[in-house]
């Protein structure tokens, strides 16, 4: 499976960016696509996810109020909407595979370690 993130630039505060990942290869045992930020300095943070068939959302309380995350199964790619960009928001963005055939808690998709392939990030930059 490879994933391949795009979208990311540098925006103002208050703007908008739609990030885009392509999932492609042995995707039928995809269960669920996450994204993840880093920031310099700091450890991987989930931001939101979404199971691959029946479409299952979790956000993140830091940001739920200001992304979307949504999927298109034709196109075997899931987006990520964020909206009221914050210069803490500067990260890099990072979507990932959790490869599985039984179902998943949601809390067991909210870790980084439970993900099984990973896209090479994008990097998003708001100034203010």
């Amino acid at each position: 499976v490879q994933l391949q993130a795009s979208g990311g630039g540098l925006v103002q505060a208050g703007g908008s960016l739609r990030l885009s990942c392509v999932v492609s290869g042995r995707t039928f045992s995809t269960y669920a696509v996450g994204w993840f930020r880093q920031a310099p300095g700091t450890e991987r943070e989930f931001i939101a996810a979404i199971t691959w068939i029946s479409g299952s959302i979790y956000y993140a309380g830091s940001v739920k109020d200001r992304i979307t995350i949504s999927r298109d199964i034709a196109k075997n790619t899931v987006y990520l909407q964020m909206n009221n960009l914050k210069p803490e928001d500067t990260a890099v963005y990072y979507c990932a595979s959790h490869r599985s055939t039984r179902y998943v808690p949601a809390d067991g998709l909210q870790v980084s370690g439970s993900y099984d392939y990973w896209g090479q990030g994008t990097q998003v930059t708001v100034s203010s």
